[in-house]
């Protein structure tokens, strides 16, 4: 058994030390290209390059508008998390604790929305948002609301579902003291509910703004050259005589920092998160 046990552990590592590589080494040839000079990432592929330079993460600001990309990648991923939490807890909240007619047609509704692959809204969607600025003169087409809107309707099925069996894994009695003590449904949400579901809300806000940081499809339709995303700006490095690699590495790890960056502050209550809505 002990022999077992440690021929295990073995194989555990090595198994795991294998799936570190394979997913390290990409970020190796990130890191290793965006410090070298143009001509090394266009000739024959070299680990180290001929001289070290920071030139690529200078010029990435200015190659193409990179800030105002960033920029508005930060207001509409921003934007679709918070309405995408915020409608979800409001959603969840009463599907959770209370038994109404419908509630179980409603849940199946939201759920049979994910089974429909992204681009057959695309059309329809277009449309209506041209149909709307051209009758009411409301500019969702080509502006960060329409997209905002947009990715709302991707990530809101999942996080009702989610934070749902999130919330029925709160006791009731949490309920009941606070409609003790005087609290209506409303206060009870706010006070209580929404302090003891925050690993579930972190898990649903990290889920939306993923959703839409690096949405491609929809936001080369629905932007223009002023609203434009950064997974569509990544392209501008790439012109008609050349392709600046170094240069789309450099911007690949600069817009990679945030959302990096905040999983690992929220990893703890991510997991915690996904894992109470999954058992549920």
């Amino acid at each position: 058994m002990i022999e077992q046990s440690v021929g295990f552990r073995r194989l555990r590592r090595a198994v795991l030390l294998l799936l570190a590589v394979f997913t390290l080494t990409p970020v190796a040839v990130m890191v290793s290209s965006s410090l070298k000079p143009l001509r090394d990432v266009q000739g024959p592929w070299r680990w180290l390059p001929s001289h070290l330079t920071v030139r690529p993460y200078l010029d990435i600001w200015t190659t193409v508008p990179l800030a105002r990309y960033f920029t508005n990648s930060l207001i509409v991923a921003g934007g679709a998390t918070v309405l995408s939490v915020l409608v979800a807890v409001l959603a969840a909240y009463p599907v959770s604790r209370y038994r109404f007619r419908g509630r179980r047609l409603f849940t199946v509704t939201v759920l049979s929305t994910q089974m429909f692959p992204g681009i057959l809204f695309l059309l329809p969607l277009f449309l209506i948002f041209v149909d709307i600025g051209n009758s009411t003169g409301i500019a969702l087409y080509g502006s960060r609301g329409g997209l905002i809107l947009t990715y709302l309707t991707f990530s809101l099925p999942f996080s009702i579902w989610m934070l749902t069996g999130y919330l029925d894994s709160i006791p009731r009695d949490l309920d009941e003291a606070a409609a003790v003590d005087g609290c209506g449904p409303l206060r009870t949400l706010l006070r209580i509910i929404v302090p003891a579901a925050l690993p579930g809300i972190v898990a649903v806000a990290v889920y939306a703004f993923m959703t839409a940081w690096g949405e491609v499809l929809f936001a080369s339709v629905m932007t223009d050259d002023q609203t434009r995303t950064l997974a569509v700006g990544l392209q501008g490095y790439a012109t008609q005589n050349d392709v600046y690699w170094n240069q789309v590495m450099a911007a690949s790890l600069v817009v990679s920092v945030p959302v990096v960056a905040g999983f690992l502050l929220l990893q703890r209550h991510l997991v915690a998160g996904l894992t109470a809505g999954a058992v549920k």
